[in-house]
């Protein structure tokens, strides 16, 4: 998952950034528009509303913001989750193609 920012300012909540998640063994992708100010709680009730509880939880996340969601709310939901992340540096092709190409139609 990553977030494209700086958008221009688009819905009736005037989101300027979107959360791009893409699933590896399907192949598709999930944008949720966002702000770019969401704090991590935001995130983590967006995830939850959006996401998980309208599929399940994920085996694996990787998370490509480290300094954003390395924050003790993240190893807190991967707990209650029974999940674990996996953390890539910014704009690795190498990682999830497929994320990134997604992220690239954005900007």
């Amino acid at each position: 998952m990553d977030w494209v920012t700086d958008l221009p300012p688009g819905g009736d909540r005037s989101y300027n950034a979107c959360l791009v998640l893409a699933y590896r063994y399907s192949k598709t992708s999930m944008v949720l528009p966002c702000n770019k100010d969401d704090t991590d709680m935001d995130t983590a009730i967006m995830i939850w509303n959006r996401v998980i509880s309208h599929t399940s939880l994920f085996q694996n996340i990787q998370i490509y913001r480290d300094p954003k969601c390395t924050s003790a709310l993240w190893t807190n939901l991967h707990n209650i989750f029974g999940t674990k992340s996996s953390f890539s540096t910014t704009y690795n092709n190498q990682t999830n193609s497929l994320e990134e190409r997604k992220i690239k139609f954005f900007e």
